[in-house]
């Protein structure tokens, strides 16, 4: 099982893979909630993992513009729901890290899907950077 960064060179842009043991929690474990501290501590550490990753692969310079595909393997096939899975934390990371210049809609394009589940929890996320007019898209 691969639990490092992966870097590839594509002929449209660079392409970054991190790959990461675990998911993160969905956000129902927080909405509505009052135990702040609780969200605060588990934001942290994975906004963390993703930031001390994205530095060791980060480019000279962030992608201006980006493609963001976040892959969650869960260790059950339980029904979840991606807009429980938005990525905060680790778009979070991602920008701190480095790798992203923002985490806005003018920066970046978003997809959020499930890995068929073929082993243990495990997130992939694969930064494509968009050049010049090239419309965002995960291929």
């Amino acid at each position: 099982m691969r639990h490092g960064p992966e870097l590839e060179d594509a002929m449209t842009g660079r392409q970054i893979k991190l790959v990461f043991v675990g998911v993160p929690p969905s956000m129902n474990q927080f909405n509505g909630r009052t135990n702040v501290q609780v969200y605060r501590a588990v934001k942290a550490d994975w906004t963390d993992r993703v930031t001390w990753q994205a530095r060791a692969r980060r480019p000279k310079r962030p992608f201006e513009r980006a493609e963001v595909l976040i892959e969650y393997q869960f260790q059950d096939n339980r029904r979840r729901d991606p807009d429980n899975y938005s990525g905060k934390f680790i778009l979070d990371g991602l920008t701190k890290g480095g790798i992203i210049r923002d985490d806005s809609f003018q920066h970046i394009s978003l997809t959020v899907r499930a890995k068929p589940n073929t082993g243990p929890a495990e997130t992939t996320i694969t930064i494509r950077e968009v050049l010049n007019d090239e419309r965002p898209e995960i291929r």
